[in-house]
Order: structure tokens, then C-alpha cells, then sequence
């Protein structure tokens, strides 16, 4: 079908602002004339121009304008926010012809743009690959419909289902390869946070940052209920703006900022929504074992990823539990290791 193939071009092209839009959705925008692609674009970064804007801008001669079809993954925006409304750009500009993937789920706009592009005398198509869209989207539409972030949980295992050895000698297991290691780096330039517990904080001394891939460095988020985290420790050398939930006052720092919670109350609760006030779209929870289980007892996760080692440990740290009948989904071979996937949450 021809709307479907350039709607799967728009989706294509919006990938490539994965690590760059959050807060925004990420958003692909191909403009056809005569049946010849004429201009394409995607949202960049937040704060510049949208994918529609993008496209347009791409198109040597504007005059086609006229007598053409924009493709756009998602639905064009009808407000003013950092940047002027696309709805009222592409009516400027007279395209006749807007074919759109899915309605966007932003309150602001949800329908508005649709109605406006319609009102302005163009024909209007919505839903050509409505769940693909979605799908693409799927961390925006969490934090604006469930006012939280996207969750993703990963963990490493042994073949015998253990995340770490006994540490008598303070040295852990080596359960990830070099190739599943720069993975896992890419899964963090690929979220707007990454959070761990305190007692991974003082056992792995991590520093949670990008150094195996390309691209920025996530808001690190530690769990220090009585503050009593070294001061030595990698998460907290202030390198990275870094978020620290404690039931204590305490004042902020250079990229410190300590954020007082009820630690009698479930924290969970108190978290999401300082992330989603914060406009924090997408974590990721890479231990420890408590706070991986605590976020699955909650049933509050969208995405699991697990990397599984044939290694042996036979004792030692348990890893996280989801369910005695839960499948993965998607499973794929890195060498000696198998990192399995499940895509999404469906117990939500």
C-alpha cells in the first residue's frame, strides 16, 4: 500500500532522534509528489525544528508544495511551544494532501491539529499504521497518559538464575561480554536516566555513564535513605547531574541534587512522579536485586532486558523473579551470551 510505505519511511527516519528529543516524541515526516519522494525530515533535538518543519525546509522547489502529500508519523502540532505550530506551517504552505500515522496523545493536541488541517479545507488521513506509530512513541505516551516515565529493567544472570557470587572476596561475577557491555552502554545514551540502589552504589561503585557509545551521559538516580553513601563513591563525584532520594534535608550541590521522600510510605510512587514533573521520560533500573523486584512487584516496568551467561555460580545473589510463566519475547546471541528481551509490559 502506498500510504503504508512512506509511513514506514517516516517511522525510519524518526529513529534517528532517539537519543536527542525526550521530552518530545520522536517524529518522521516525508513530503511525495507525483509518486517522487521530495523532501524528508525528523525531529532532531528538542527545542529545534519538528519533523514537518524539517521536511519542508529540505524541498528545493517549493512550488510542488501545492499539489503534494506530507506523510508524517504523528499528528502535527496545533500549539505554540518552543516552536511555532506545524498544522499552521503546512497550511501556510498549502499542501493539500496530510496523511498521518497516529493522533498524538499530548492533551495540548490531541485531535486540535487534525481538526485544524481539516477545518483549512485539506483532506486528512489518520491510523496508516496506527500501532507501529504508537509503538514508536511508546515512552512519550507513557509519561503523558500514565504521568510516569518509561520503564526498562536489566539485569545479567548465570545459566543457574544468579546475578552476582557470595562476595567474600569483594570481587563480583563477570557475567557480561565486551560486545554485551557496549549494549548496554547504547541502552543508556538511549534513556533520559539510569537508577540503581545503594547497595549496588557501594558494591560495584558504578558510573553509570556512557563510555562504550556514543552519546550523552543519563541523569544518574541513587537511593541514600539515611545519607550514608562515601562520598568517594563514582555516583556522586558530581560529574553528572545526578539525582539522590533521601528521607533527610540536605542541601543541593554541583550536579547533586538530594530530593526528600516519605521512606515509611511505598517510594515508588513518590519517585514517578518527581521523574515525570522533572519531564524525565525513560529509565533505566539496573539493579540491584531489591530495587529490580520492587519495581516488578509493583508491576511497574514496560520493558525487560536479560542477559544470560552460561556460567554456573550455584549460589550466591538470586536474580529478579517476573513470573514463573512469563516467556520472552524476542532472544538474540552475543557470542558466548543470549540477551532476552520482553518488548513490553502486557499485565499493565
Amino acid at each position: 500500500m502506498e500510504e503504508e510505505k512512506y509511513i514506514k519511511r517516516c517511522i525510519q527516519l524518526a529513529k534517528n532522534g532517539l537519543c536527542n528529543v525526550a521530552p518530545n516524541p520522536m517524529v518522521g515526516a516525508v513530503i511525495v509528489c507525483d509518486g517522487r519522494i521530495i523532501g524528508e525530515g525528523y525531529h532532531i533535538r528538542c527545542g529545534e525544528g519538528h519533523a514537518e518543519v524539517n521536511a519542508i525546509r529540505s524541498v528545493k522547489d517549493t512550488s510542488l508544495l501545492k499539489r503534494s502529500t506530507i506523510y508524517v508519523s504523528l499528528e502535527p502540532c496545533s500549539h505554540y511551544g518552543k516552536t511555532p505550530p506545524c498544522a499552521d506551517l503546512i497550511i501556510e504552505k498549502q499542501i493539500p494532501r496530510i496523511v498521518i500515522g497516529c493522533q498524538d496523545p499530548f492533551s495540548e493536541v490531541s485531535g486540535r491539529g487534525i481538526k485544524k488541517l481539516r477545518e483549512a479545507g485539506r483532506e486528512v488521513i489518520v491510523g496508516v499504521l496506527e500501532q507501529e506509530c504508537k509503538q514508536l512513541i511508546r515512552r512519550f505516551i507513557t509519561l503523558n497518559t500514565l504521568h510516569r516515565p518509561y520503564i526498562t529493567l536489566k539485569w545479567a544472570e548465570s545459566a543457574d538464575h544468579f546475578i552476582d557470587r557470595e562476595r567474600t572476596d569483594g570481587i563480583p561475577a563477570v557475567l557480561s561480554s565486551p560486545l554485551s557491555t557496549m549494549l548496554v552502554h547504547k541502552k543508556r545514551a538511549e534513556n533520559d536516566a539510569i537508577m540503581v540502589g545503594r547497595r549496588t552504589a557501594i558494591l560495584d561503585n558504578p558510573s553509570l555513564t556512557v563510555r562504550n557509545w556514543y552519546g550523552k551521559d543519563p541523569v544518574r538516580i541513587v537511593l541514600d535513605r539515611t545519607l550514608s553513601l562515601p562520598t568517594s563513591l563514582h555516583i556522586l563525584d558530581g560529574n553528572v547531574a545526578t539525582l539522590i532520594f533521601t528521607e533527610k534535608e540536605h542541601p543541593s550541590q554541583h550536579n547533586l541534587t538530594y530530593i526528600k521522600i516519605d521512606f515509611t510510605q511505598d517510594i515508588l510512587p513518590q519517585i514517578m512522579s518527581i521523574l515525570f514533573q522533572r519531564k524525565i521520560q525513560s529509565v533505566l533500573i539496573e539493579g540491584g536485586r531489591q530495587l529490580l523486584q520492587a519495581f516488578i512487584n509493583s508491576n511497574l516496568w514496560d520493558e525487560v532486558f536479560v542477559e544470560q551467561c552460561p556460567t554456573m555460580l550455584h549460589s550466591g545473589v538470586k536474580a529478579p523473579e517476573i513470573s514463573n510463566n512469563f516467556s520472552y519475547s524476542v532472544e538474540t546471541h552475543f557470542g558466548r551470551t543470549i540477551l532476552h528481551h520482553i518488548h513490553e509490559n502486557k499485565l499493565k
